[in-house]
């Protein structure tokens, strides 16, 4: 079936998720936007552009930076322009912005965007709380922005949420979450990360709804999210490689989660699979020291401690 999409769209797949060697996995910060999206306390812009500067520096190649969502719904995000513009770019990193809309993504053009993201989500209740449309809505809407962005040479990564359950409904079917992810595959984003929003996932779980996806999108454009709210998230990751995966999202510190998944903060920490990746044997590109600076970095910002515990872990050597 995917055949078929791969060379109707060589220009959308000309991404490589991996190196030479056969051993990389290429991580995306999602830090500076899921990370900060639900903090109450407002991160001044000069913070979240130094913040952003020193996960480039540490070695990341995607950085989501920002979201360009209404001020009303998730006010952390009021400065999305200013970030976006105010941050040094490394030649040989991206730097991802969520666009939810039309308005959303042009404002992102404005600002210099090269990739956007949108997402959607296989529960109907999850996606009239979380963008206030349905399922079948969303994924309209979503088409809107692909076609337009692309008009402007602009990459389109996808998200779906709710891979694995869903706050309001419960376990959500794999099949369901084929049609979303497929449904963004086909109108044009490179790759679809797969969010365990609410944490529920299990190495077991995982592997059920990445086996039916993979059915549907070739496992190379595929990117596993995963949140650590039962303690399950590396596992599900080192599940999720040995099926063939080479993207993992996380967030510096565990900060963050969705602000419409009430009790499932806590993304997986990014020092967490770093160190565990490392310890595989595994190629990340990340100077896991300077990692660890950029998460104390907003850790000190914010007023608390880390949520890593490889960050705690090293940090307490040096005291």
């Amino acid at each position: 079936m995917f055949r078929k999409v791969l060379c109707n769209k060589p220009f959308i797949r000309c991404f490589t998720n991996t190196s030479q060697n056969g051993n990389f996995v290429r991580m995306v910060e999602v830090g500076p936007r899921d990370g900060l999206q639900n903090e109450k306390q407002i991160v001044p812009t000069a913070a979240k552009i130094e913040f952003i500067n020193k996960l480039s520096d540490a070695g990341l190649k995607s950085i989501e930076s920002t979201s360009f969502v209404s001020p009303k719904w998730v006010p952390q995000m009021a400065d999305h322009s200013e970030v976006l513009m105010g941050i040094t770019k490394y030649p040989d990193v991206s730097y991802p912005v969520l666009t939810p809309n039309i308005l959303g993504l042009n404002a992102a053009i404005k600002a210099g965007a090269k990739e956007v993201a949108v997402f959607g989500a296989a529960s109907e209740s999850f996606s009239k709380k979380n963008i206030n449309c349905t399922v079948k809505e969303s994924i309209h809407r979503f088409e809107e922005v692909v076609k337009e962005a692309k008009k402007h040479g602009i990459r389109i990564r996808g998200y779906v949420s709710c891979v694995v359950g869903c706050p309001y409904e419960g376990a959500i079917a794999p099949s369901a979450i084929a049609q979303v992810a497929e449904a963004l595959f086909n109108v044009g984003c490179y790759e679809v990360s797969l969010g365990d929003t609410i944490g529920v996932g299990t190495p077991g779980s995982i592997s059920k709804m990445l086996t039916e996806v993979s059915k549907h999108i070739p496992v190379q454009f595929l990117a596993l999210h995963c949140h650590d709210t039962y303690g399950q998230a590396l596992a599900n990751i080192l599940r999720g490689l040995d099926m063939g995966i080479t993207v993992v999202d996380s967030s510096v510190g565990g900060l963050g989660g969705c602000p419409y998944a009430k009790g499932a903060s806590g993304n997986v920490a990014s020092e967490e699979v770093v160190y565990m990746l490392h310890g595989l044997g595994m190629d990340t590109g990340i100077d896991l020291n300077k990692l660890i600076e950029a998460g104390q970095y907003m850790s000190t910002t914010l007023g608390r401690p880390t949520g890593s515990k490889v960050s705690r872990a090293v940090l307490s050597k040096k005291c």
